[in-house]
């Protein structure tokens, strides 16, 4: 089971840290907001044929929880990416990919006040190793270049973000039992309605970029790689490992990213690049040994 959601969550990862690529090619070929909406309008799109014979079927009992269904699609799949994107207006990459670090801990003291669900130093001391990889990424191989973090109201923001996908990560397992076809359409399209003030803000404000042939590919890549296929993955890996497990794979995205830039944007391979990759794995193979065996006492 576990092996499972390690492919899931490794894939999941691997995909979020396209769309950091992808957000680099975005620039001057699509608008952030209306990359935000055309990527779940897409997705509502390639959704619609898969799941609404299945959502027909499921109405009851999304009707019945439809409010949480609809905070879920909004905090982890529209407020997420929007509030994301409006924070690299203002404060740098680096202070972006640290702040995101902090995802795996709040979900950690959520599910702890939440639901009393503990964790253990072994876990804790994994969760630090891989907070330490992302701050080796992000501050390209030279901690000392933390200390002139300059904090803003980019960084403030991006703290609602954080908070946004921690909620969503946590209330996962809140969700109703319906087929994952239902419950992703359902998501989807609250994203959708939800993104749909930010696009128009962006209309009015006169910041829209009209997508030309690359925005339109990016559009593309976010809807179905970064929106549909890794969601069903990270909610199937939530399901298998619980919220506390699978969020620690988050700290891959940054370290991911970097690595598909040396391939894709042709960007030089570092040294730091790998022994970030190496924390880590090891923070995540340090928490998961001691994770499953919590579990695996709990359960006996």
């Amino acid at each position: 089971m576990h092996r499972a959601a390690y492919l899931f969550l490794l894939c999941t990862t691997l995909l979020w840290g396209g769309n950091s690529v992808a957000g680099k090619l975005a620039v001057g070929h699509i608008s952030p907001m209306t990359l935000v909406f055309l990527r779940w309008l897409l997705a509502v799109l390639i959704l619609l044929p898969i799941g609404w014979g299945t959502l027909r079927q499921d109405w009851p009992v999304v009707r019945r929880h439809w409010l949480l269904l609809g905070g879920l699609g909004a905090c982890g799949f529209a407020f997420f990416n929007a509030i994301f994107y409006t924070a690299l207006n203002y404060t740098t990459a680096i202070n972006v990919s640290i702040e995101q670090a902090a995802i795996p801990i709040v979900i950690i003291i959520a599910n702890f006040v939440l639901f009393r669900q503990r964790v253990n130093r072994v876990q804790m001391a994994g969760v630090v190793l891989t907070i330490i990889g992302v701050a080796v990424t992000a501050s390209h191989g030279d901690l000392r270049q933390l200390l002139k973090l300059d904090l803003n109201f980019g960084d403030a923001i991006m703290l609602v973000a954080v908070l946004c996908y921690s909620f969503y990560s946590v209330g996962l397992r809140l969700k109703p039992v319906i087929r994952w076809q239902s419950l992703m359409l359902a998501l989807s399209v609250a994203a959708l309605v939800t993104s749909l003030p930010f696009f128009l803000w962006e209309i009015a404000a006169g910041k829209v970029i009209v997508p030309d042939a690359r925005g339109w590919a990016v559009a593309f890549y976010t809807a179905i790689g970064a929106s549909v296929i890794s969601q069903i993955f990270y909610i199937r890996g939530n399901e298998l490992i619980g919220a506390n497990r699978a969020g620690l794979f988050i700290n891959l995205v940054p370290i991911f990213g970097t690595l598909l830039s040396v391939l894709i944007v042709g960007e030089t391979f570092q040294l730091y690049q790998a022994l970030a990759l190496a924390l880590v794995l090891g923070g995540i193979s340090l928490a998961e040994y001691s994770g499953r065996k919590m579990a695996a006492s709990a359960a006996e």
